[in-house]
């Protein structure tokens, strides 16, 4: 056996080497929340507990376990859309466009946190709800993804005509592409979300981050999509513009993560031709193709109308 055929065997199991790379940055990512997150942790709680007391100073008749009391009231209350300033409540806050929104984070998998079932019946309904709808919701934003990818691609070819650079014209339409996504799902929600919320703006970028990229921690949530708080009016425009952005956004999100995957994917093949010595015609050939054939089907395929059967 030659030492290109043992490069070759031990090429075969790639995805223990994957593998590796994949626990070493989840490692890595958590030694460095660790060492931002850890001493800041720690004031914060050491801040609470000085608050804590602060309390049981001002109000001598109240011991830990009215403490307590107060607050599973406070965190109910909050559930259930009841204001703590004057007994105001909501519609209710299992109502239809909060329970739309709620179906949505499911489908989606964005999970806020915010509310979920508490009933047996609903619970099970969540379950196969989620098993059909998220499926459904993978498909929905893949065939927009495809328009995506074709209105890009349309665009690119008309440049191409007109200047008869290929090369030049698909890197520009590219990255025009990425700018025009990032400012209109990116940096215009969060001027919106600074106004509307009153976040700061690194707050309001994390959000917008985290709900498209369907990570939703929960720990920032827009109010129109909690929609439990009875002292707090926003306009009619809000709920509308975080649907469309919500759906768009995490298409769009989606779009980007699928080209991210392409680069890693062509960045695996160099690597490995350059450690078996592959032939580029039946490799790398392969892999810079890959995205250009992708689009050239896409396009075709909505191009194409059904056959009448």
């Amino acid at each position: 056996m030659g030492v290109k055929e043992m490069f070759n065997l031990a090429w075969v199991p790639s995805i223990l080497l994957l593998a590796l790379i994949y626990v070493v940055y989840v490692l890595i990512g958590g030694v460095i929340f660790w060492k931002l997150e850890g001493d800041l942790g720690g004031k914060d709680v050491s801040g609470l507990l000085k608050r804590k007391e602060a309390i049981f100073t001002k109000y001598t008749c109240l011991n830990q376990d009215g403490l307590v009391a107060v607050a599973q009231v406070v965190q109910d209350v909050s559930k259930a859309g009841l204001s703590l300033k004057d007994n105001r409540t909501t519609d209710g806050f299992w109502k239809f466009t909060s329970s739309a929104v709620f179906a949505a984070t499911v489908v989606t998998t964005i999970g806020y946190g915010n509310m979920s079932p508490t009933t047996t019946v609903g619970q099970i309904f969540c379950v196969f709800f989620a098993l059909f709808g998220i499926p459904l919701n993978v498909v929905v934003l893949n065939r927009v993804g495809k328009y995506m990818l074709a209105l890009e691609r349309n665009i690119s070819d008309f440049i191409e005509g007109k200047t008869k650079r290929k090369t030049c014209t698909r890197f520009f339409v590219h990255s025009i592409s990425y700018i025009c996504g990032a400012v209109l799902f990116f940096i215009v929600p969060m001027i919106v979300f600074q106004q509307q919320e009153g976040w700061t703006y690194s707050q309001a970028i994390y959000y917008c981050f985290i709900t498209l990229s369907t990570i939703g921690f929960g720990d920032f949530v827009a109010v129109c999509l909690s929609d439990n708080n009875p002292d707090y009016n926003y306009p009619d425009w809000y709920s509308v513009l975080m649907a469309t952005w919500i759906f768009f956004g995490l298409a769009w999100l989606a779009l980007v993560i699928n080209h991210s995957i392409d680069i890693l994917e062509r960045v695996n093949v160099y690597f490995k031709q350059l450690c078996c010595g592959q032939k580029s015609e039946g490799v790398s050939g392969k892999g810079e193709d890959n995205t250009e054939t992708k689009l050239e089907e896409v396009e075709e395929e909505i191009k194409t109308p059904p056959k009448p059967h």
